[in-house]
């Protein structure tokens, strides 16, 4: 059974004068326990909400049709009361593009036991978390560290586990590196990918950034509403007129072996990150 199951999906905002707006039109998507799976499309094209509304950060269902299920309970039905929506939250957990927003404390190690505490878990077994997540993001030497003299990318890493501290099954990271150097993301995306290889989190990252949704074992393409695309990242960057079209670039790789395949260069082989792209290369010079 998939961990996370959406049918015919459809969502509206209301504009001013309360007419719906269309933002996602008749989506069904399976999501399987321990995927790594992303999410892209332009600005607007419904992504976000999609995120949201798996954590139920979205309640308005006036302009809602369709069903989501999590973990075998449908999280849209009418029955769900305030303590099915705690129990879901304490399954996904949500991180945001502006880190200064989820941080609460003023010391790194209290704003990480927050959501622990806010859980009811016992004040020992909050410690323990509190430093497995502060090692699994590599900022244990922070813990007594004032949040806002961090870089953002420290911030986002403090920010990340907060979330681990609460242990849940599944992480959203909702354009999680968009306010952040190229060094800071670097820093998140390999914390993600250690979650998902190492810790077994189904994750979910919301990006604009190719380069980021090339190490995903899995990429959606949203487009104004609905999926135009869903499969390994390889296959989804060979189309490169259909992503074009929904206002999205080839990430530099794909690029790269695109351009070099119209110039007769034979490249073969599961080409995803930058390190594939340079040994095939390489190896197509030697033949």
């Amino acid at each position: 059974m998939s961990y996370i199951k959406i049918r015919n999906l459809k969502y509206s905002y209301k504009d001013d004068n309360d007419n719906p707006i269309p933002v996602l039109r008749d989506v069904s998507l399976d999501i399987e326990k321990g995927e790594y799976v992303a999410v892209l499309g332009h600005n607007g094209s419904g992504k976000s909400t999609l995120a949201k509304l798996l954590n139920l950060v979205i309640e308005d269902y006036d302009f809602f049709e369709g069903s989501i299920e999590v973990d075998g309970v449908d999280i849209t039905s009418e029955d769900m009361t305030e303590d099915d929506i705690y129990e879901l939250r304490k399954k996904i957990g949500m991180v945001f593009q502006n880190p200064d927003n989820q941080l609460v404390a003023t010391i790194v190690e209290e704003d990480v036991a927050f959501g622990p505490e806010n859980l009811g878990v016992p004040r020992e077994e909050i410690r323990q978390r509190v430093d497995y997540a502060l090692k699994t993001v590599g900022m244990t030497e922070f813990a007594h560290h004032e949040p806002h003299r961090l870089s953002g990318g420290q911030k986002q890493r403090i920010a990340i586990a907060g979330v681990i501290a609460m242990k849940p099954d599944c992480m959203i990271f909702d354009e999680s590196t968009a306010m952040l150097d190229p060094m800071g993301r670097k820093d998140v995306v390999e914390t993600i990918e250690k979650l998902n290889k190492e810790e077994g989190k189904t994750v979910i990252t919301i990006t604009h950034y190719m380069d980021e949704a090339v190490r995903a074992d899995r990429v959606i393409v949203i487009n104004d509403g609905k999926i135009i695309l869903d499969g390994a990242p390889s296959k989804i960057f060979a189309q490169a007129e259909i992503l074009r079209s929904a206002g999205l670039d080839l990430p530099q790789c794909a690029d790269l072996l695109l351009r070099l395949r119209e110039k007769g260069i034979k490249l073969e082989g599961e080409i995803n990150t930058p390190e594939q792209c340079a040994q095939t290369i390489a190896q197509a010079l030697n033949r």
